[in-house]
Formats: C-alpha cells, sequence, structure tokens
C-alpha cells in the first residue's frame, strides 16, 4: 500500500546503518541479534526523536509558527533534540522541564541551554498537568504576539509518529538489499510514537516480523491504550483503512525497575558490559532498560536461538553523563 508523507524537514542522517551485533548475540546465547543505529541519526540531533521532529517542526512551518514548545524529565533527550533542531530551522523553543531545579547543568540540559532554548521548571506533581501548562506558556506567547507551536512530550503524536512509519519505509528496504529475514524487531517504549510508527509501517509495508515494545515507565495496559487511539488518530487524520487492532501490540512488561529515569544497578552492569564486549553504548534511561529487558526474555525463551532479532537503538547517549557516578 502506497502512503504519501506530509511535508518534512531533512534533519536526520537517514538511512542509519543495519549492523549484527555478534558478541552480544554469543553473550545472551539466543537469536542473532542486529541493532538499528537510530543512534546515528545526528550528533547534537542524535536519536530518535529527530525523525519524529522533521515532520513536526515542517508542520509548524506551514502554519508560520516562530517558536515551538515541549516538555520531558530535565535530562529529556526529546526537549535536547527538540531546542537543537528548532535553532536549525529559526525557531525559539521553550521547555517545560520535571525536577531539573537543582540538577547539575550537564548532559542533555547544557545542551538545551547552549542553542538557547528557554527553560522553566516544574515539580514532580506539576507534571501531571504537562498539557495544561504548555497551553498555559503557549497563551502568554500568544498574548506577546508570537505564533507558538505545542509539542507533545516525546513528540509522539499523530504527526511525529511519521517518522518512525518513515523509518519503518526504510527497514523493508534495507532488508531486501541485505537479503536478511527478521522474526523479531524490539524497541524501547516511553511515550509509544517510535512504536505506534513502525507498527504502522508493518502493515503499510507488509513487514512479516512481529514487533514488540519494552515500556521503560508505566505499564504494557497504559501503553496498549495509549498506543491503539495514537494509530486510530493516524489512520483518521491520514485516512488509512489498515486492519491494526489491540491484538496486533505486543508490550512487554517488566522492567521500569526503579522507575522512569531512575536505574538498577543490574541496568548500569548490563550497559557497562554491553559497552566493553561490542562497544556499544546504550543509554540510562531508554535502551538499557530495553536490552534488559530482551536478555531476560530469550533467558524465558520468547525468542528462540534459530531467530534474527532486531533492536531498534533509540539513542540518548547525553543521558548517560548525568548517571555518571552510578558507573564507577
Amino acid at each position: 500500500m502506497s502512503f504519501e508523507f506530509p511535508k518534512r524537514i531533512d534533519l536526520a542522517r537517514v538511512p542509519t546503518r543495519i549492523e549484527k551485533l555478534k558478541k552480544v548475540s554469543n553473550y545472551f546465547e539466543g537469536p542473532q541479534i542486529y541493532v538499528k543505529r537510530d543512534d546515528f541519526t545526528g550528533v547534537a540531533t542524535t536519536g530518535n526523536k529527530i525523525r519524529k521532529l522533521e515532520f513536526l517542526l515542517a508542520d509548524a512551518v506551514e502554519q508560520n509558527c516562530d517558536c515551538v514548545i515541549t516538555c520531558g524529565s530535565y535530562n529529556s533527550n526529546h526537549a535536547r533534540a527538540t531546542a537543537v533542531a528548532a535553532a536549525k530551522v529559526g525557531l525559539k523553543c521553550h521547555l517545560v522541564l520535571r525536577d531539573g531545579m537543582r540538577a547539575p547543568m550537564e548532559g542533555n540540559l547544557f545542551l538545551d541551554r547552549l542553542v538557547g532554548a528557554e527553560v522553566e521548571y516544574v515539580t514532580h506533581e506539576e507534571y501531571k498537568q504537562i498539557d495544561g501548562i504548555m497551553q498555559e506558556v503557549a497563551e502568554r506567547f500568544h498574548s506577546e504576539g508570537h505564533n507558538p507551536y505545542i509539542i507533545p512530550e516525546g513528540g509522539s503524536n499523530e504527526i511525529g509518529s511519521l517518522g518512525y512509519v518513515k523509518a519503518a519505509e526504510e527497514i523493508a528496504q534495507q532488508l531486501k538489499s541485505m537479503k536478511l529475514q527478521i522474526h523479531h524487531i524490539v524497541t524501547a517504549v516511553g511515550s509509544g510514537g517510535t512504536y505506534a510508527g513502525l507498527l504502522l509501517g508493518k502493515f503499510l509495508y507488509d513487514l512479516p516480523m512481529q514487533f514488540h515494545g519494552i515500556n521503560v515507565c508505566d505499564d504494557a495496559a497504559f501503553f496498549t491504550k495509549k498506543i491503539d487511539s495514537l494509530l486510530k488518530k493516524i489512520q483518521k487524520r491520514f485516512d488509512l483503512d489498515l486492519p491494526i487492532s489491540k491484538k496486533d501490540l505486543s508490550i512487554i512488561d517488566g522492567y521500569v525497575g526503579k522507575g522512569f529515569g531512575l536505574s538498577s544497578q543490574e541496568e548500569i552492569d548490563l550497559i557497562k558490559q554491553i559497552a566493553q564486549t561490542e562497544g556499544l553504548i546504550l543509554d540510562p534511561v531508554y535502551t538499557g532498560k530495553a536490552m534488559l529487558g530482551l536478555k531476560d526474555q530469550i533467558r524465558q525463551g520468547r525468542f528462540k536461538p534459530d531467530e534474527n532479532l532486531l533492536f531498534v537503538h533509540t539513542g540518548g547517549i547525553f543521558g548517560l553523563f548525568a548517571k555518571k557516578s552510578l558507573f564507577f
């Protein structure tokens, strides 16, 4: 089925490579593991968020907006990518960040400031009303003569998710060129847009493998409901009629650990082990938790030794710097 994408701004360095993780595959004693290197989508714009922002910022420019407003934790990859990309295309950026009042000025937060983003902080409790807070900021900007554009947490709405519909198309082309059969694709799930886009791409491009998301916050029930709703919104907005239902979603729960952005020693140890085994740098918020979940699911027998599996590396390297004291 063909799909005509709306306008996007060329920001990401794509296609990103697919590489085999031979040593990790041997270490996990399961399927042959490959990695989609979306940590290579850029330098300051590294990670999965920039694929979403290509469509979101194009939409903002199309609407003649002069500033963007978004949110996240104080060390948010999405906030950093938005700040950098907004500077690149000439838009003012305002970030509403959770629990950053006493955060050290390093990692993603340092880059936010470096590229000129305005930052305001809210408490964990206040962040529960983040959509209302961003709307208030937008109204203030309107009163000052600006035309603001609100980007939701993680860029995960029906426009941002198109970034991973496009990535699914890219994966399909790469696997065909490589003559590589993949049985499972696994990605971290933090706001739902990456997984929603990939699953939509599965149906658009007739991809035969199963798509699994390992949630790094909340639980499977929360994300099943959220992603199902997002898929319906995407289909309605772009006039699609694909036979996707809740039963097609595979959210693997149980690896949130201490909570979103909080790291257990087991997660830290695995990040170090993967780095030293394969030279692959995972992050403590998304890919570290997802890789730990993958390792455990292989141990439990979900993924078989005679299968091939593709792990989507969603980036996040700058998140390591705020947690360096946990590693050594």
